[in-house]
């Protein structure tokens, strides 16, 4: 994954990115998106950090329709799983201790961006 994520740099121009599209930070009304909150750590840069959602929320097929939505490419999702990733790591590591919920969660991602990885890559 970080070989992947580092080999696939983002060349486009910057552009704003929100730096922490979760689910707490989606606010949804009668079964759509209705705002995103949460502004603390956007930024200009490279978009790919905001595609951690899709291992962070979605699952199986909307995590395929999502990625079928978006006009990303194959360098996009690949530097999208090592921003995910690494989010994920950190997590465990300044929770293991103290919110045993959020370290699952996070190994849960961790499967996940292994699993589409390897699953890109054969």
């Amino acid at each position: 994954v970080w070989e992947a994520a580092l080999a696939a740099p983002w060349h486009g121009a910057p552009v704003w990115f929100h730096g922490d599209v979760s689910w707490g930070n989606l606010l949804v009304g009668q079964g759509r998106l209705s705002a995103v909150i949460d502004f603390g750590t956007s930024g200009v840069g490279d978009p790919a950090c905001d595609l951690a959602i899709a291992w962070t929320l979605f699952e199986g097929k909307s995590r395929e329709a999502f990625r079928a939505d978006l006009p990303a490419n194959e360098a996009m999702w690949a530097r999208g799983r090592g921003w995910t990733l690494w989010k994920a790591l950190i997590t465990v590591a300044g929770q293991i201790d103290v919110n045993p919920v959020e370290v699952e969660k996070s190994r849960h991602v961790i499967d996940e961006v292994l699993a589409d990885h390897a699953q890109r890559v054969t």
